[in-house]
Parts: C-alpha cells; structure tokens; sequence
C-alpha cells in the first residue's frame, strides 16, 4: 500500500482531514503526567487513545524528543510502536543533507522506526529526498515550502512570486524521478500562498500547519488542500494537545479535536 492510499483510507474512516502533533513540552505537559517516573509515553498514550478515531495522521516533532536525551527517544520509539498501524506517522525531522547521510536518516526513520513520512528541508535539492523515496514506493517526505512562522519569508519569499525560493522548491521537484510520494509543507497562515501552491502542484500532497495556535486560515486549506488522491493532512498540536492542564488534559484534548475535526469538515461541506 502507498502512503497515499494509506492516507486516503485513513481519511475515509475516521472522516478527518486532522493531524495532531504529539510534541511533549516539558514546561506544558498537564500536571498528572508528573506522576509517571517517565511522563512522555503514559501522556502520549492517552492522546492516542483519546484521539484515534478522529485522525487521518500524527507527527511527532523529533525536538521535542530530543530536549530529553535517551529517554525521549525511547519515549518516541514507543510512541510510534503505539499508534494503530492503519494510521499514517509523519515525523517532523526536516532532515535535508546530502546524499549518503540523508540515505543513512532514510534507513533510521523510514525503515528501522517504519514511520509513513518525513519532512525534510530541500535546501541541497534532491540529493535530500531521493535517497529516502527514490526507492521507496510506500513512503512519502514532505518538503518544506512555504512554513507557518512569520520568521519563514525573508527566505522562502511569497510563493506567488516565481523568482521566490519557496515557488522554486516546488517548481523543480516536481521534475524529479521518485516512486514515494512527494509533498510540500504548506502553512495555513498565507491562505493566499495555498491557493499559488496548489497550482504549482496540481496532484501533491499537503502538510499544512498553522491551524489552531497560530490562527491559519482553515477555510483555504480546505479548498486547496486536497489533492490527486487525499485530502490535505491538516496539523494542530498546541490547541489540541495541551486543551487542559488538569487530569481531564486527554479528555479535553478528544474535544478539542473534535471540535477541529467538525469545523474542518463543515468547511468541506460548504465547499462541495
């Protein structure tokens, strides 16, 4: 199975277009998590069982497991081990270096962890993706081409500029030669620049960040997300994840996500 029947079959069975960050913080994890000796796994484990029927994906950020040294990664191992297997796992790395390294991350990640997808940073072009999907027909990365944060554009410019970096990344990956699925991260906080994405990639999939916290337009993601297959993967952490700081933070994290998941769809509605 592709990434993106994967993702799609997710899509149709939880009706959801919503990804949920799983991004440990320590200064933000609820209270009752101090309880556990090793707080990460036992937190994680109850958004996910709070959570999994109303997902199409999680993405778990590297950095957040790494800012606890052995016993994070162990906690992320675990995490990925926990999640249902139907689910689609993208892992927030953007890994992006040249080919033998990028080729060693591919073997970590994708086939040692087996998580669905990575982003990866395309600054030293495709010597970053195709060591990880060149051969790889069920895996996908997600390049970064135009992010969330409002620090991005003096770099990646406005994707409605064609002399911009971010409309460069995807103008020239779309020439290269790969049996995985290539997607481009697409930030929900320049609506306008979704809409110049989608045309630039007619059939690419979509992680699009900078829905919940950050204010991102989910309107526009839901009318230039979807794409040849799937629907966009439409990620929120903080508004989801840390909903409560008491012992209902899983209770109020399923709601949260839900009320995510139904606005989402009424956007989906009103669209068709």
């Amino acid at each position: 199975m592709t990434y993106l029947e994967k993702l799609k079959r997710a899509q149709e069975q939880h009706h959801s277009w919503l990804c949920i960050g799983l991004d440990p913080q320590p200064e933000r994890l609820p209270l009752p998590a101090f309880a556990w000796d090793e707080p990460i796994l036992p937190f994680n484990k109850a958004l996910i069982d709070a959570t999994h029927d109303l997902v199409c994906a999680y993405k778990p950020n590297l950095g957040f497991y790494l800012q606890w040294g052995a016993a994070g990664i162990i906690a992320l191992e675990r995490t990925i081990a926990y999640i249902p297997r139907h689910i689609p796992i993208i892992l927030d790395c953007k890994t992006g270096d040249i080919g033998h390294t990028q080729a060693a991350w591919a073997r970590g990640l994708l086939d040692l962890w087996q998580v669905d997808a990575v982003t990866v940073n395309p600054y030293v072009g495709a010597a970053a993706v195709l060591p990880m999907i060149g051969a790889r027909p069920d895996k996908a990365v997600y390049l970064l081409a135009r992010t969330s944060n409002p620090g991005g554009s003096p770099f990646q410019g406005d994707l409605r500029d064609p002399n911009s970096l971010s409309a460069a990344v995807i103008r020239h990956s779309q020439t290269w030669q790969v049996q995985g699925a290539l997607g481009y991260v697409v930030g929900a906080t320049h609506p306008a620049e979704l809409a110049a994405a989608r045309r630039l990639a007619p059939t690419a999939s979509f992680l699009i960040p900078g829905v919940g916290a950050q204010g991102g337009d989910l309107a526009a993601a839901v009318a230039y997300g979807p794409d040849a297959v799937a629907g966009p993967v439409i990620n929120a952490s903080r508004s989801v994840i840390y909903a409560s700081a008491q012992a209902d933070f899983a209770v109020a994290a399923r709601a949260a996500a839900l009320a995510l998941r139904d606005a989402i769809n009424r956007q989906r509605a009103n669209g068709q």
